[in-house]
């Protein structure tokens, strides 16, 4: 899971199509810079169709060489209460095994919490989290294990 990068208020724009600031581009970069390394490619990037969440999704799409075949962008996941984000992860499909999804708050932390094995506050913008599934099948997760959570803020220490 990934929440999209700090965005700007400061354009006359609908929320759909709010950019990303400096700060966000930033650390979209510097995670993105990380994970290449340290955690294995997914298979598909899902992405809400959010002008934020693209741009942030970009620099991981960027970073680890995902094809444009392989990013989806899902308007489904233009959602804050996560009902719709629940959709969209159960109805994965079960050929693929590592899948990053890309939208935002509230949903993702209420997500994370509610299907990962640690407990956070809040999912930060730009934060990058891994999250586990011993089931063959998306529509049947339930609880898994959180793996690693990256936030910009651990990269800056």
């Amino acid at each position: 899971m990934l929440r999209h990068a700090k965005s700007s208020w400061k354009h006359d724009v609908t929320d759909h199509q709010r950019p990303l600031k400096g700060r966000g581009r930033r650390d979209a970069k510097l995670v993105s810079e990380h994970v290449k390394d340290s955690v294995k490619p997914p298979e598909k990037i899902v992405c809400s169709g959010a002008n934020r969440a693209q741009s942030t999704a970009n620099y991981f799409k960027k970073a680890w060489k995902i094809s444009d075949s392989d990013f989806i962008t899902n308007n489904e996941l233009y959602d804050f209460s996560g009902q719709q984000v629940m959709s969209v992860i159960k109805s994965l499909k079960n050929k693929w095994d590592t899948v990053m999804i890309v939208g935002h708050n509230h949903a993702f932390t209420s997500i994370a919490n509610m299907v990962g094995s640690t407990y956070m506050d809040n999912l930060p913008t730009c934060g990058f989290v891994i999250i586990q599934f011993e089931e063959d099948s998306w529509s049947d997760i339930s609880v898994g294990t959180t793996l690693k959570a990256i936030f910009p803020r651990h990269l800056k220490e």
